[in-house]
């Protein structure tokens, strides 16, 4: 009878091995899926697929390419060196232009988007879709308090949103 009650209770500890898996305290997980949360919201304040980097800077128009902070031109900007295509508008070209209106209108665009650069700090937004253009400059937005700067060309006349197409200045 001795052997039978050490089988039993052999079995007994047995059971609790292999049975049923002991419950894991919740504190640790609850905790763990905060601070992912947390986490989540400091490095993609807007959502996933958006990272913002701030910036300010002495902004020039570019004359070199060793510039780190200038204005190529009505879309474009050179920052910390790397170079920046604002991928919600296209302006006009102040280099190839089509005619002598583009060429004005490229270069008041220029200007504004330099007033823009240097009237204090901004962010540069990656919205999570193309990285680079075909010219390896980032397609980004830039904008300051919500507002693109791309939005604020558009609405001032110097430049339009960006379609996908390019288009004539001209006539």
């Amino acid at each position: 009878m001795a052997e039978i009650s050490k089988f039993r209770h052999r079995r007994r500890e047995n059971s609790k091995v292999h049975g049923a898996q002991p419950q894991l305290p919740v504190l640790p997980w609850l905790s763990t899926a905060v601070l992912i949360g947390l986490a989540a919201a400091w490095f993609f304040p807007y959502g996933l697929g958006r990272e913002v980097v701030a910036g300010f800077g002495d902004f020039q128009y570019c004359a070199s390419a060793q510039q780190q902070n200038c204005v190529i031109d009505g879309d474009t900007v050179r920052y910390n060196g790397l170079s920046i295509r604002l991928e919600d508008i296209d302006a006009p070209e102040t280099r190839k232009y089509k005619c002598a209106s583009e060429a004005a209108l490229g270069r008041r665009a220029t200007q504004r988007l330099r007033e823009l650069m240097n009237a204090g700090p901004f962010q540069v937004v990656y919205t999570g879709g193309r990285d680079e253009d075909r010219y390896g400059r980032k397609l980004r937005v830039i904008e300051r308090d919500g507002r693109s700067f791309g939005a604020t060309l558009v609405a001032e006349g110097l430049a339009r949103p960006w379609d996908g197409a390019r288009r004539s200045w001209c006539g």
